[in-house]
């Protein structure tokens, strides 16, 4: 046969940008070979007509960090045609970690992932096949994936790595940071993608205790990422906060010359921890800084940021101080904790701060007690039984034995401001959190979403303009340098999908984690083919890959090249 997999007929959207065309696509030992005119034979041909024919989608925000060890599939990052994703941001990678620490760091992680310790616990195992972050490299990459990888070196990790539970309480030595910057040098030499770190007031670990890298002073970032100027390669991811916003991108960029991504630029959600006001404000200051030089992109999403949380695990919450003995408390004793009329009084004074707005607009979703009241507004409950939301609120929450969910729309509700936030030249695509808050959100569907709704049906960006956000633009900002793209000689890395049907459907709830832990998910529509490294992985919205010896096609992007 001429190609091992040939796709005919198809409008090739390239990732460039520039405006697609109609032809045939060839693939051989794993690489695109020819497009356009494409004659001869192959094994198997899958006829585009009518579809679009572009790169696999490039996922920058996710945390599959401990899901990888034991969802090689990476699920559900291919169905909605994701072929690369890189994971570690905000800081939150599982290495290294010392066997000493495996706990405090599982117990970290369970808040701003989603999922019980039990779950991660059960994954991981009771033996890591690593410790340190070149060892986490090599496991992912001997064990496979059935995407392509790339991981960031996380703070939170070398900081737990090096100073163990103290991470949680002060600031580092010199001796520490030295220690800590060697860490992250070793990890980008080893193949990471670049470092992570995180301000962020909502990154509350166990026991209500901030995460280890918000204690980090800023000349401790500026230490450890200038291992990334020493090396001369990898990228900075930030999530921002308290000390860690445009000044000091700044700064940064200036000292390592290594590019910024930051999280995130939402509308509707205020200055935040910026302290710069509005999304536009932000988008202005971002402006600024890109003209002026600097490579510092902000990252924005094509979704509502909309939690949908228990009280039994608060995660909105819990940077207020009001919850900080919740945090601490176990399910009895946070059942304690919110029948006292002490705390319903603070509860009270909780919602007429910043998250009054949000919890306002909170929508009862799972209610075992009174399932009439699910998909109902909070408030509206409330108002019509004369109860004060804040009480009503616990009320309900304690009946239930906490098991009551309710569905907040936090953030980039307005879509007005959403779509000036995607049409910016200097912004980039991520966010997604595929494998973070599994139990309380879900949106590594955003690439259907994307081409379902701000394509087909707002027409606020063209097909073309689309793809690119998806594939070339994030893959340029974290120096993935051989994917993104579709042409002769790169990776076969290829998404078929329907423009008329591409989409998603809600989210449901499937209880498929180790330990039998729930996680929200959403189904694709319209993805006719996923394609990595020449390996066909979905048809038709299912699994297609048949190989008997079970090798996964996708390859470990060390430093955003597979080897």
């Amino acid at each position: 046969m001429d190609y091992d997999i040939k796709i005919t007929g198809g409008l090739i959207v390239d990732g460039t940008g520039s405006k697609g065309y109609h032809g045939d696509v060839g693939i051989k030992d794993g690489k695109v070979v020819a497009m356009g005119k494409v004659p001869g034979s192959a094994a198997k041909t899958i006829d585009a007509d009518g579809k679009v024919v572009c790169p696999g989608f490039v996922d920058i925000h996710t945390h599959y960090d401990a899901q990888v060890i034991w969802d090689r599939m990476l699920t559900i990052s291919p169905w909605h045609g994701v072929t690369t994703v890189v994971m570690g941001n905000c800081g939150f990678s599982v290495a290294p970690t010392r066997p000493a620490h495996r706990d405090l760091i599982m117990r970290t992680l369970e808040n701003v992932e989603g999922m019980t310790v039990a779950a991660l616990r059960e994954g991981l195992g009771k033996e890591w096949p690593f410790e340190t972050f070149p060892e986490y490299l090599d496991a992912i990459e001997s064990r496979g994936t059935a995407i392509n990888v790339g991981a960031l070196v996380g703070h939170t990790a070398v900081r737990l790595y090096v100073m163990g539970e103290e991470s949680t309480e002060r600031e580092a030595t010199p001796d520490e940071i030295a220690q800590m910057r060697k860490i992250v040098y070793d990890a980008i030499e080893a193949g990471a993608v670049g470092f992570a770190t995180s301000k962020a007031f909502t990154h509350v670990g166990y026991d209500g205790r901030p995460v280890p890298s918000r204690l980090a002073s800023f000349d401790e970032i500026r230490q450890l990422a200038g291992a990334l100027g020493e090396a001369g390669k990898g990228m900075i991811q930030a999530t921002v906060g308290a000390e860690l916003a445009f000044d000091q991108f700044e700064t940064l960029y200036q000292e390592t010359k290594r590019p910024i991504s930051w999280t995130a630029l939402l509308s509707g959600i205020g200055g935040g921890g910026l302290g710069v006001g509005t999304a536009m404000e932000q988008l202005k200051r971002s402006d600024e800084l890109i003209e002026a030089g600097n490579k510092v992109y902000p990252q924005v999403t094509c979704r509502a940021l909309c939690f949908e949380l228990q009280l039994k695990a608060p995660f909105i919450f819990e940077s207020h101080p009001a919850f900080k003995p919740v945090s601490q408390a176990d399910l009895e004793g946070k059942k304690k904790i919110y029948a006292s009329p002490e705390f319903h009084e603070q509860f009270r004074e909780v919602i007429k701060g910043g998250l009054g707005a949000a919890w306002n607009m909170a929508t009862i979703t799972y209610c075992p007690s009174d399932p009439s009241l699910e998909e109902r507004r909070l408030a509206d409950v409330a108002k019509e039984r004369g109860v004060h939301l804040a009480d009503f609120s616990l009320d309900l929450a304690l009946t239930d034995n906490l098991e009551t969910r309710f569905r907040i729309p936090l953030a980039n509700s307005n879509e007005e401001e959403v779509a000036i936030l995607l049409k910016n030249k200097n912004t980039v695509l991520g966010l997604s959190d595929a494998g973070a808050h599994a139990s309380q959100l879900c949106d590594a569907c955003f690439s259907t979403y994307l081409l379902g709704h701000w394509v087909r049906e707002k027409n606020t960006l063209t097909i073309e303009e689309a793809v690119r956000m998806l594939t070339s633009r994030p893959a340029e900002v974290f120096g993935i340098t051989d994917r993104g793209t579709l042409k002769s000689g790169v990776p076969a890395d290829v998404v078929v999908f329907d423009p008329e049907t591409v989409g998603t459907t809600k989210l449901r709830r499937v209880h498929d984690f180790p330990a039998g832990a729930d996680r929200l998910v959403a189904d694709a529509y319209g993805i006719d083919a996923v394609i990595v490294n020449g390996v066909l992985l979905r048809l038709e919205g299912v699994d297609a890959f048949t190989d008997a010896s079970n090798n996964l096609a996708g390859k470990l992007l060390r430093n955003g090249c597979a080897a």
